[in-house]
């Protein structure tokens, strides 16, 4: 079970990104990255295609490091580490370290 999951709400604690927030777009889990929106910008030229793309210089996300972000919990808003456990019903859930309420809804 994966710590970060798609449409999770982290935080950056390392890089040039440190402090800002955003949501898990993608989850990269062979590369141990994710690309998280708003965060990490890349610039790239393009050429223009017969499709119509026009040329020039676009922004986009790059992948970053899964250790370089922590979760937020929706619960109580705090950036936290991640447990697991398993549920009678056998389903397998996070849970927050800080408030100790499941992540998974």
């Amino acid at each position: 079970m994966a710590r970060i999951k798609k449409n999770d709400m982290v935080i950056v604690i390392a890089g040039n990104d440190r402090g800002k927030k955003g949501k898990v777009l993608r989850v990269l889990p062979k590369e141990n990255k994710l690309i998280v929106e708003g965060i990490n910008f890349v610039k790239r030229h393009r050429r223009q295609t017969p499709q119509g793309i026009p040329a020039g210089i676009h922004e986009k996300e790059a992948p970053i490091y899964i250790s370089n972000v922590m979760l937020i919990c929706p619960k109580c808003s705090e950036p936290t580490r991640v447990s697991k456990a398993v549920l009678p019903d056998g389903r397998r859930v996070r849970i927050c370290k800080k408030c100790s309420e499941m992540v998974d809804a």
